[in-house]
């Protein structure tokens, strides 16, 4: 199975990332997007991150029902802070049978060199890239590996979000309402 890696911090999923990884989905040869949950991204602060588990139980939430979308904790086993080629090695040990590609944003991408081994990354896996506005890709970035798609893009972040819900402002329409049920629910981010 062709499985296309969309990771994150998710904190919390929103609806630009549901859309984004709908999109991979359904117009490309991933037969599977998984939501890999980090529970600490090497490049970003930890002190604002929701638990790890609760940022998966909400994924969960929202996609429930959707088959060719799941949340993986895969990240929760390795080592802190995770970098995606060892979580790749990992998972093409345990998961011989998947090709797998890594989802990111040209906004990401434009950082690769600055990844653990990213020449690795960019010589043995298909990358997917779903265009970020002020982040054009570089044609000479561009091999056969990599794919640039351009799917719909809504401006919505997890940072915002989570100004807003401390600011008792709404996130209708920003989160699924299963999400936003949760989060008040739970008092997450409050």
């Amino acid at each position: 199975m062709t499985v296309g890696l969309f990771f994150g911090s998710f904190n919390p999923i929103h609806n630009g990332h549901l859309i984004i990884a709908s999109h991979i989905a359904n117009y490309s040869a991933i037969q599977k997007v998984w939501f890999v949950v980090s529970p600490q991204n090497p490049l970003k602060k930890s002190s604002s991150l929701l638990n790890a588990n609760h940022r998966k139980h909400l994924i969960d939430l929202s996609i429930e029902g959707e088959i060719k979308l799941q949340s993986s904790s895969i990240e929760f086993k390795l080592p802190q802070p995770s970098y995606t080629i060892d979580t790749l090695t990992y998972l093409n040990e345990k998961y011989p049978q998947h090709e797998f590609s890594v989802i990111m944003g040209s906004d990401s991408f434009s950082n690769i060199k600055k990844w653990k081994n990213y020449e690795i990354l960019l010589n043995n896996y298909p990358i997917i890239i779903y265009q970020r506005p002020g982040f054009k890709v570089k044609s000479e970035m561009l091999t056969e590996r990599i794919q640039v798609l351009n799917a719909p893009l809504l401006e919505i972040s997890s940072t915002v979000i989570r100004k807003m819900i401390s600011e008792r402002k709404s996130i209708r329409f920003l989160v699924p309402d299963i999400v936003k049920d949760e989060i008040e629910r739970q008092q997450y981010f409050a």
